[in-house]
């Protein structure tokens, strides 16, 4: 039966689909399956050319690293911080916003407008804010207070994550009240006509079906903050404060000076700990709705 439908599905849809599906197919192995085949084949090698084969020798070295770790750490610091106050926050906003609220259509856009903010433009109104003689060091000059130099300073960590959050906020409230208003009214309802107050129908209704958004938002908001490293690159540089040290930084520092073992190697680490991670979330959520069901 399965091997028939699939015969029918190559003769006519398949065939169909080929042309249409080819320049995206072609796209993604070129600059992404291709890329990403190679740098595990040189993660085995000494060197690019004329390499010797080294087994897991470039894992070990990569991994006795202390920049490297140092890179790891904060990367994971930072995401495990991230991504749980974006998710809080914009959850926040998703709720109030979908109450009846004045002025809700302004307000809505002042949160989604970051979303069309170039980075340059948004590096250079931190700069303007954060520069030894920007606008923070002089209110904190007229308060007699000592000026601070806080892309070298622990406040760096602080205002990377501002940033991280301010630009993705608007999004994940998007999808968060997408998903908010796709919940029947009858449920919250039927809910108060049994005296079930707020924070029960918070947990017993509005959280159990938005689980399948609140996963997404998650995954995306992952991903969004290994991107951080444009803004962090771009305000300090290739090699900023120690709390700032990404793991794109490590790899951003291999390509330049040409070791494209080590970068290879921190690539497939990375990649695998992405594919963990998500594997992860996404089979906790298929038991999740399926206990739901």
């Amino acid at each position: 039966m399965n091997r028939s439908w699939v015969r029918r599905w190559l003769r006519k849809d398949g065939i169909a689909a080929i042309p249409f599906l080819a320049p995206s197919l072609a796209g993604f192995c070129l600059f992404f399956a291709v890329p990403l085949a190679m740098s595990f084949y040189y993660s085995f090698f000494d060197r690019v050319t004329d390499g010797t084969f080294v087994g897991l020798g470039n894992y070990r070295e990569l991994l006795g690293s202390s920049s490297f770790r140092k890179a790891t750490g904060n990367t994971l610091l930072f995401s495990g911080v991230g991504v749980p106050l974006l998710i809080l926050l914009s959850l926040g906003l998703a709720l109030l916003f979908n109450r009846q609220l004045w002025l809700k259509s302004a307000m809505k856009t002042a949160v989604v407008l970051p979303l069309v903010v170039p980075i340059a433009s948004i590096v250079m109104i931190t700069q303007i804010f954060i520069d030894w003689n920007g606008v923070l060091n002089a209110w904190l000059y007229r308060l007699d207070l000592p000026r601070v130099d806080w892309l070298n300073s622990d406040g760096a960590w602080t205002v990377i994550l501002l940033i991280y959050v301010w630009k993705n906020i608007g999004y994940n409230m998007i999808l968060f009240l997408a998903g908010l208003q796709t919940i029947p009214r009858s449920y919250y309802e039927t809910a108060r006509m049994e005296g079930a107050g707020s924070i029960r129908q918070f947990w017993g209704i509005t959280l159990v079906y938005l689980t399948p958004t609140l996963f997404f938002v998650v995954l995306i908001s992952l991903v969004n903050s290994f991107k951080v490293f444009r803004e962090t690159y771009l305000l300090a540089g290739a090699y900023p404060y120690d709390r700032l040290y990404m793991i794109q930084h490590y790899m951003n520092n291999m390509f330049f000076s040409l070791d494209i073992q080590k970068l290879s190697t921190a690539a497939i680490l990375m990649v695998g700990f992405i594919v963990i991670l998500m594997s992860g979330l996404l089979k906790i959520e298929h038991r999740f709705l399926e206990n739901i069901e």
